[in-house]
């Protein structure tokens, strides 16, 4: 009777085991194709069709190759101008074009201050200011991008539960920053929290982390950079420590950067001290275009 009440239990604990197995697989399959939802939407990445740094005073703007600024031949030969100063931007659309403003908190006749940016509209075309350290730009998009009506997902590695792991946050004691370069060559100094703390096969690892939107977002490299993997490394996202001071890391949520997907973003890179030795072969797979 014992022997059979324990065959029974086994049996239970492993049919528990594979529901929660198979469970968790649905859940990061569900998980992932929000995530290619994400990327195809109007503020996704796949639909950048040009990023244009302004130049101090008056940049024209539109299809034609005179301008300071040329936009897709799908555009008026002229849009307008923006005027640069003291890092607000103003906007002259070119007369008898129309250029809609879209949800704009911006006062007139700033299309950019602070930065806030409204976002300007053409056809299928929208583009909008950001500020990169010193430099203030153009970020195009197109709705109708090409490489957006192409875009037939990421592979990603198989999933499984041994890459999701328990991290203990080894807070700073004083208002740490650590230094962020960006594919531009810009170096800024990002507040972190602290360091991730983790282990896999039994080998602790660190990342430093930054807080980023109420979540924990770390930068990571790890060998598989390059052949199998976007080559400057990847993104990961976790949930802020519990009372405990611990989170989930799961590296089977490993994302490529945007600028895997189009060359007109301006990636951050993972300081070296996030270059793991471990080859982590758990989530997304060079998408392969950039």
């Amino acid at each position: 009777m014992k022997t059979q009440f324990t065959w029974l239990f086994l049996l239970a604990s492993l049919t528990s085991l594979a529901q929660d197995k198979s469970q968790y697989i649905k859940d990061i399959k569900a998980w992932h194709q929000d995530r290619l939802e994400s990327l195809k939407s109007e503020n996704g990445w796949l639909n950048l069709a040009g990023l244009f740094w302004l130049e101090e005073g008056a940049n024209s703007f539109g299809s034609d190759a005179s301008n300071q600024i040329v936009f897709p031949e799908k555009a008026p030969k002229k849009l307008g101008t923006l005027l640069l100063k003291d890092s607000k931007v103003s906007f002259l659309a070119e007369q008898g074009v129309e250029v809609s403003l879209l949800g704009s908190k911006v006062p007139a006749p700033y299309v950019f201050v602070d930065g806030q940016s409204a976002t300007m509209q053409y056809g299928s075309l929208r583009w909008f200011i950001i500020k990169r350290g010193p430099k203030v730009g153009i970020r195009l998009r197109d709705l109708e991008s090409v490489d957006l009506q192409h875009f037939k997902g990421v592979d990603t590695y198989p999933i499984d539960a041994k890459w999701k792991v328990t991290a203990k946050l080894e807070k700073n004691t004083t208002d740490k920053k650590i230094a962020i370069m960006d594919v531009l060559g810009q170096t800024t100094m990002q507040p972190s929290p602290g360091t991730l703390v983790f282990s896999i096969a039994g080998k602790e690892y660190r990342l430093d982390a930054v807080e980023s939107e109420g979540e924990l977002f770390i930068l990571f490299a790890d060998p598989t950079n390059q052949k199998e993997t976007y080559g400057a490394g990847r993104f990961l996202y976790a949930e802020l420590p519990n009372e405990q001071g611990t989170t989930i890391l799961d590296f089977n949520k490993a994302i490529n950067p945007p600028c895997a997907f189009t060359a007109f973003a301006t990636c951050p890179l993972p300081p070296k001290q996030n270059r793991l030795p471990i080859a982590i072969r758990a989530g997304e797979k060079n998408y392969g275009l950039h």
